[in-house]
């Protein structure tokens, strides 16, 4: 697990000091925008105050420039004859500064007096009149007469003008500091919000800062947490790679010592011998089965944690696999005197897709169970379809569990009874693998139990039907097996236990038999001799028997063709795959029973079939 990407750690390891510049280039930019708005303020303040200079004296200059027209006017009627053309230019500015009363700033400014109207109507009627002998289409001559009643109606003008003025004056002061109060306002919450935006922005960087800091703290400990767990991870891969080497070769060392123990109790069983012995030799043999069923569910659990466990679905006649789990089941329910009943529904399909060997192992571990909790009763095991589900069911008249029972039922090593005094054995693996084999298949199982009456599991698989089987040649049984071609055998086997063992099988089938002590020696007895069938061991000295098989394969001519079986106690997934590969025809784990070797070599010794293959 890796807390950030390996190119962005050294970015985020050096954002703390340029993180604080960042914040110092802030403080010094905010400063800056504060002093620009207080330069502001100055420069607004300067600007109202010289815009209403400027009203004052435009005003100032109509009451100057009408005394002025006054003075021309009156000076123009002194004279005989009359001047008028520096008494038109007189007329001609103060109608300009007239018109500046309507336009404009001043306009805007004076336009709420209560004077303004009125003044503006009398100068502007003044004009009208005076337009008739001064106006650029003068309608009269400017006249003596004329010029003293202009005289007369200017001296009436002097009243409102200097009103207006003074009114004016008034107003614009009164104006500039309402506007100067609302501008100095304005400009304080400005620089009181730059404050406020500075200290915010200051706080922010302080705030980015820590957490910042707090981040890479963070990004140290999952760094930390991140080589520990690899350290842990590789730990934990290299004590699972351990654990795998040691369960091969512990179910190579187990697993070769059953085929000498099993195979000569197997041998001595088809002799003559007194009832007792025969009672001995049965219990032998059931221990010897019991301990390889605890090797297998070991190394089932161990292939299921590795998921090296593998499928291998294949079209199954149902109602014939039925028939073999309640062949196999029969004698031990009929030891406790229990009835064994097999139902299948009409509604199933006759043949189905399943993986037969592991379907087998989930009933058997089922039934098994069933079997060993009941004294009494039977128990049935009922084959249906629900809801496009494949269930088989498995219901006994046992002892039953309560409900404090049935959460540990399925927990490894967990047993409903696991105090010292409990009846039953068990190693507490064959439901946990039952039910991880049904989750692996696709499906499930379930139970349902009541102390007393009994309990009922039901494992449930995906329905999925097959095209119909082809009907099966029957198998010729050991006795035929002799009638066929006798085979010439050679075995490659380097334990001495188990190359007697097999002699004897073998020479009880009535074959020939060759034995080779290593891969090396197999080779070489193969590129010698011809023979119709190689039994290969695996695990041998010198060369194994992977190697072996390759090297057998590359011999010239009809050599490299003979069949080569593997026989190996290693019953791993993966090594059945290994010995595909290397060009073997089969794959038998050790122990082999009497009857396995029976039907393989019956298989090879069959023209038939070997012309099928």
């Amino acid at each position: 697990m890796n807390a950030l990407p390996r190119g962005l750690k050294p970015w985020v390891s050096k954002r703390g000091p340029l993180i604080g510049v960042a914040a110092l280039l802030l403080a010094l930019a905010l400063a800056a925008v504060a002093w620009v708005q207080v330069r502001q303020h100055r420069l607004l303040s300067e600007t109202v105050r010289y815009q209403d200079e400027y009203l004052q004296i435009s005003l100032t200059q109509l009451q100057a420039e009408y005394l002025r027209l006054r003075n021309a006017l009156h000076e123009t009627v002194q004279r005989q004859p009359p001047d008028t053309a520096a008494l038109q230019m007189r007329y001609d500015i103060f109608v300009s500064r007239v018109d500046l009363l309507d336009a404009g700033s001043s306009a805007r400014l004076v336009a709420n007096m209560a004077a303004y109207g009125e003044v503006v109507t009398t100068l502007q009627a003044f004009v009208a009149r005076a337009d008739r002998l001064l106006g650029p289409q003068a309608q009269e001559a400017p006249t003596v007469r004329a010029l003293h009643d202009m005289e007369r109606e200017m001296a009436a003008l002097d009243a409102p003008i200097q009103g207006l003025v003074l009114e004016a004056s008034h107003g614009v002061a009164t104006r500039v500091a309402e506007r100067y109060d609302a501008l100095r306002l304005h400009n304080l919450s400005a620089i009181a919000l730059t404050v406020l935006l500075s200290l915010s922005s200051l706080g922010f960087a302080l705030l980015a800062l820590t957490q910042l800091r707090r981040l890479d703290q963070r990004r140290q400990a999952l760094e930390t947490l991140a080589t520990e767990l690899r350290g842990a991870r590789a730990v934990a891969e290299s004590a699972s790679q351990a654990k795998t080497n040691f369960l091969a070769n512990m179910s190579h060392e187990l697993r070769t010592p059953f085929q000498g123990l099993l195979g000569m109790l197997q041998l001595f069983d088809n002799d003559r011998l007194e009832p007792a012995q025969r009672h001995q030799l049965r219990v032998a043999r059931d221990s010897a089965q019991h301990l390889l069923a605890i090797l297998n569910d070991v190394l089932d659990i161990s292939r299921l944690e590795a998921g090296t466990l593998r499928l291998q679905s294949q079209p199954v006649e149902l109602k014939r696999m039925v028939a073999d789990v309640r062949a196999l089941m029969s004698a031990p329910a009929a030891q406790k005197g229990l009835g064994l009943q097999t139902q299948v529904d009409a509604a199933v399909p006759a043949q189905l897709m399943l993986d037969d060997t592991r379907v087998r192992q989930v009933l058997f571990n089922l039934l098994s169970n069933a079997i060993k909790f009941t004294e009494r009763g039977g128990v049935v095991l009922d084959v249906g379809v629900r809801d496009k589900t494949l269930v088989f069911g498995v219901a006994d008249t046992g002892i039953g569990m309560d409900e404090r029972t049935l959460p540990r039922l399925f927990q490894r090593f967990s047993q409903g009874d696991d105090s010292t005094s409990r009846r039953h054995g068990g190693t507490g693996l064959g439901l946990e693998i039952s039910r991880s084999l049904a989750r692996l298949m696709g499906g499930d199982i379930t139970v349902q139990s009541t102390p007393g009456v009994g309990s009922r599991f039901e494992l449930q698989l995906p329905l999925q039907a097959a095209a119909a089987l082809p009907r099966e040649p029957v198998m010729p049984c050991a006795a035929a097996a002799r009638e066929l071609r006798r085979l010439r055998l050679l075995v490659a086997e380097d334990n001495e236990v188990n190359r007697t063992v097999l002699a004897a099988m073998i020479e009880r089938e009535g074959h020939d038999w060759h034995f080779a002590h290593d891969g090396r020696a197999a080779v070489q007895a193969a590129q010698a001799q011809d023979y119709d069938l190689v039994l290969m061991d695996l695990h041998m000295p010198e060369m194994d028997g992977i190697d072996a098989a390759r090297a057998i394969r590359a011999l010239p001519g009809d050599k490299a063709q003979v069949p080569i079986v593997a026989l190996t106690a290693d019953a791993f997934a993966d090594t059945r795959t290994r010995c595909l590969e290397a060009g073997m025809n089969d794959f038998v784990s050790k122990p082999v029973s009497v009857a396995e070797l029976a039907r393989l070599l019956a298989t090879y010794g069959d023209p038939s079939a070997q012309q099928a293959a």
